[in-house]
């Protein structure tokens, strides 16, 4: 059996072409997402996604996706330069 990490979701708000609000979930250590309507229903769909993918896959292609780390993260800081930014500001 693959020893798993802790698993860590990352849920954002999203709004899709029309404007609705929903969140998707990320399980960066897996590269998996899913989403749903709250916060909650998101997190419920991720751990049911997360749950499916553990059962179906081999324990060498668990291993692979972690040693591969799931989606590529990178956290930095962004330089802007607007006139949104003095207004922002202000």
């Amino acid at each position: 059996m693959t020893h798993l990490p802790p698993l860590t979701a990352v849920i954002c708000l999203e709004y899709d072409s029309k404007g609705a609000p929903g969140y998707v979930a990320h399980c960066m250590e897996l590269g998996i997402a899913s989403q749903g309507d709250t916060i909650e229903e998101a997190r419920a769909m991720l751990q049911e996604a997360v749950e499916g993918i553990l059962e179906a896959s081999t324990p060498e292609h668990i291993a692979q996706r972690i040693e591969e780390g799931g989606h590529a993260v990178a956290l930095m800081q962004l330089e802007v330069q607007s006139s949104m930014q003095e207004q922002v500001a202000a």
